[in-house]
């Protein structure tokens, strides 16, 4: 499914988690319209909150820059398609 179309540009995640949030992410492209990043990152930080606990981020699109504390273990910043996904829980600095 996943094979060959995303990239992983950087993570610290376990591996079973980074393909959960590639398949959560693929999924979400299935359910939305590739315009509508609010409501594909709204959907991959609800089904992570469901599976991981509360506090997960999400941030979907084509160009951005980030800055941001994460809890060790729990970040992945990866290309599907057309768009960009940072993914990760937060923890206090």
């Amino acid at each position: 499914m996943l094979e060959g179309k995303a990239r992983i540009k950087e993570t610290d995640m376990a591996e079973k988690m980074q393909i959960q949030a590639m398949a959560c992410a693929s999924q979400a492209l299935d359910l939305y319209d590739v315009y509508d990043c609010i409501s594909i990152a709204a959907h991959v930080k609800k089904e992570f909150d469901k599976m991981y606990g509360s506090g997960w981020q999400c941030v979907v699109g084509s160009n951005f820059g980030s800055f941001f504390t994460h809890t060790p273990g729990t970040f992945i910043y990866f290309a599907l398609e057309t768009l960009n996904f940072l993914i990760f829980k937060g923890a206090s600095s």
